[in-house]
């Protein structure tokens, strides 16, 4: 046994055993240790000059909190186990600062590993062990800019099932879709031309669809074995058009991948079984055991796990990507991935690095120049730290495209105002265009369906303002943060004259619901959802607004979800949005599982787009939907240093999920009856959370909370009660 873990132990024991003397144990060693975000920062470089470091402060006490930290950094271990830091000892400071603490010591010598450690002081003064060595390697160059990211990791997947269809013809499921190639152990009496097939789809049982519909995947190859026993990795060819100019590339050193489950093998000589083959799967290092979610609804597991797997599949070139058919980024595709990443692992680079692709390397839709600005906000959020924000400042500024704006505060494309000026400040060379949702009724099969519900796309459009005016107040935070105190009254001011325009210009008084656009008589479930999910829908709106929403179902593609369910959520339509999310119908997360994929479709169904892919995480909403408004975790504070805890559970009787934050995991658990709410909470220590419950029909102020009566303040058909703090806690609640 470590001494340090031996003597507090002991100690214990002590206390224990002589009266009259208490002696406290020590608090765990922190975990979970990150350096610029990174898990394992020794597999890249830093080019930062003063990285920062964040950890998880643990404690066995309730209500414990870090009240001082200290980090020492050295140029070897040796030095760290000798308590001789030659690079800084931060020595104790007195704080509760666990997350985006800076490197303060010796300036950092190029291309050179260095080795750090912390240990943390709890609420009763005691100091924790020191914790695990850990390793970050610089650059050869320093002080520019960027965000590290992991290299990429190839996991050995074997099959899970192996079928012989006919002699010399073998057929292998891998269970799941991941991108990758084969890796095939063989014996052959001569040497020969193995048929390989990958694919994604089946056409029948035990028989690879040679030829799906849209882009989903499948591919035939030869593979040349040699007499004696070997081992091949079967070459995929570049795709001409997912390796063009536009598209990310696989790193150097990588091989060429593609999307598949199924493989089948014809004119093997040798029988093919479990051994003989294995699927290396490319994907951007996760922890499949930080994020979890089961309730009593089996479709909507299956919804989470699908959900959750996506985002680990398809983050394959180490860039949020719009599947295989194109590899671009696209800001609203990689706003609902980086939310989804974050509902699923503990990873923040990835999201970031993406992020700040983007903003040089932008798309051309209007809406998605301004997620920019939702992109960062939300990076802010998840990690507390406001460097990629400081940096890019004046991009956002630019991508909130407020120099489109009229007298009245709304803008438009189509307006004269768009110039080649404002088409440099955002680094485009091709001029933006409204999209509202994709694709439109024109790409699809026949023309017949549309995901737009019949939008009438007029110059003024409702929902390009209603994000519009999400990013106006977003950056109006962001430039407060930042030190920008004039910038942030103008951004708040701007977003105060759309607001009332939006509310006096779209929308229509008579039907209480909103137009599409300036001059439209048209109301689609977009030009309504957008407003509501977004905080623009006056209070007195609200029913009506979420009525019309809700008669128009699922008029919206896989990313238009994203904003449909955000949108109910808000309007505490929570029963509704829970029962999308489970749907049967072919519009919905089921059909993707009827179909037989394994990760999120680019849509609906094929008949919705007529290219669809198998491969696409925009497609993955319930993977950040669950976390943050079904069990209702998000920040209160950047960085979750204070979070609120929300459950909606709509139509759902029972669930427990493990939400990961970069201050350590959130669990939460609820059970409840036609007359009862049970909720179960862990947060982690160096938090704060706020609870917030249904009133039911009762409308008591009372909650039982660890087994005492609480009052706490009851609002907008919710009770709060504030300042809860870490560990496990237990709220009964009484619905009527």
């Amino acid at each position: 046994m470590d001494t340090a873990i031996r003597v507090p132990i002991l100690m214990s024991i002590i206390s224990v055993i002589t009266p009259g003397i208490t002696v406290l144990a020590s608090p765990p060693a922190p975990t979970g240790l990150l350096c610029e975000l990174l898990r394992f920062p020794e597999q890249t470089v830093i080019t930062d000059s003063h990285p920062e470091f964040s950890w998880i402060v643990n404690s066995d006490s309730p209500n414990d909190f870090q009240t001082a930290y200290q980090i020492q950094v050295a140029t070897s271990p040796s030095l760290l186990e000798n308590d001789q830091p030659d690079a800084w000892d931060s020595g104790k400071v007195v704080s509760r600062q666990s997350i985006s603490v800076e490197y303060a010591g010796q300036p950092l010598m190029n291309s050179k590993a260095y080795y750090w450690r912390i240990r943390t002081w709890d609420k009763d003064g005691q100091s924790s062990p020191w914790s695990k060595n850990r390793q970050f390697n610089t650059a050869a160059e320093l002080g520019s800019y960027s965000t590290p990211r992991q290299p990429l990791e190839i996991r050995c997947v074997g099959p899970r099932k192996v079928v012989k269809n006919n002699e010399g013809h073998f057929f292998v499921d891998f269970g799941r879709a991941a991108y990758g190639t084969i890796e095939l152990t063989i014996t052959s009496p001569d040497q020969r031309v193995l048929e390989i097939h990958l694919g994604e789809k089946l056409e029948r049982a035990l028989t690879i669809d040679r030829q799906p519909p849209g882009t989903i995947r499948y591919r035939k190859l030869n593979l040349t074995v040699q007499p004696d026993r070997e081992t091949y990795r079967l070459i995929i060819p570049p795709d001409r058009r997912n390796t063009g100019s536009a598209a990310v590339k696989m790193p150097s050193g990588l091989f060429e991948v593609m999307p598949f489950r199924y493989c089948e093998i014809v004119n093997s000589a040798e029988e093919i079984n479990t051994e003989s083959i294995v699927q290396l799967a490319v994907n951007y290092p996760f922890d499949d055991d930080a994020a979890y979610f089961e309730c009593n609804d089996p479709i909507l597991n299956d919804v989470w796990e699908m959900c959750k797997y996506s985002i680990k599949a398809t983050s394959f070139c180490g860039v949020y990507v719009d599947g295989d058919r194109e590899r671009i980024p696209y800001e609203a595709d990689a706003y609902i991935n980086q939310l989804c990443h974050y509902g699923v692992d503990r990873e923040y680079a990835m999201a970031r690095y993406s992020h700040e692709y983007l903003i040089t390397h932008p798309t051309w839709p209007t809406e998605w120049i301004l997620h920019s600005v939702l992109m960062a906000w939300a990076d802010y959020r998840a990690t507390g730290d406001a460097e990629s924000m400081k940096h890019f400042y004046p991009d956002l500024k630019a991508k909130t495209l407020l120099s489109l704006r009229r007298e009245d505060g709304l803008i438009s494309t189509q307006t004269g105002f768009l110039n080649k000026t404002i088409l440099d400040s955002i680094h485009i060379h091709q001029p933006i265009r409204d999209l509202v949702d994709w694709p439109p009724a024109s790409f699809t099969r026949n023309g017949q369906y549309g995901e737009r519900d019949g939008y009438d796309m007029v110059p003024v459009n409702t929902a390009v303002n209603a994000l519009h005016y999400q990013a106006l107040v977003l950056m109006a935070r962001i430039a407060e943060i930042v030190g920008q105190k004039e910038d942030a009254a103008r951004f708040a001011e701007q977003a105060q004259i759309v607001y009332k325009s939006f509310n006096d210009k779209l929308f229509d008084k008579s039907r209480g619901i909103y137009v599409d656009g300036e001059g439209s008589n048209h109301s689609s479930l977009h030009a309504n959802m957008f407003p509501l999910a977004f905080g623009l829908t006056p209070k007195d709106h609200v029913s009506s607004v979420a009525r019309f929403i809700r008669s128009r179902g699922m008029a919206c593609s896989v990313y238009g979800a994203q904003y449909l369910l955000e949108a109910l959520f808000n309007a505490q339509q929570d029963e509704y949005a829970v029962s999308l999310m489970t749907a049967m119908h072919d519009r919905g997360w089921f059909n993707m599982l009827r179909s037989g994929s394994t990760v999120t479709l680019e849509a609906w169904d094929w008949k919705f787009k007529n290219n669809l892919d198998w491969n696409h995480a925009w497609g993955a909403a319930p993977a950040n939907i669950i976390p943050r408004y079904v069990m209702g975790v998000t920040p209160l504070e950047a960085g979750f240093g204070r979070m609120q805890i929300k459950p909606q559970p709509g139509s759902l009787y029972r669930a427990t999920a493990r939400i990961p934050t970069i201050r350590g995991p959130v669990e939460v658990g609820f059970e409840r009856t036609t007359d009862r709410l049970n909720v179960n909470i862990c947060i982690p220590a160096n938090t704060i959370a706020e609870v917030v419950l249904p009133c039911g029909l009762a409308h008591d102020p009372q909650v039982l909370v660890d087994g005492k009566s609480i009052t706490g303040e009851v609002l907008n058909g919710y009770v709060i009660i504030p300042d809860i703090g870490s560990g496990k806690h237990r709220f009964q609640r009484c619905l009527r």
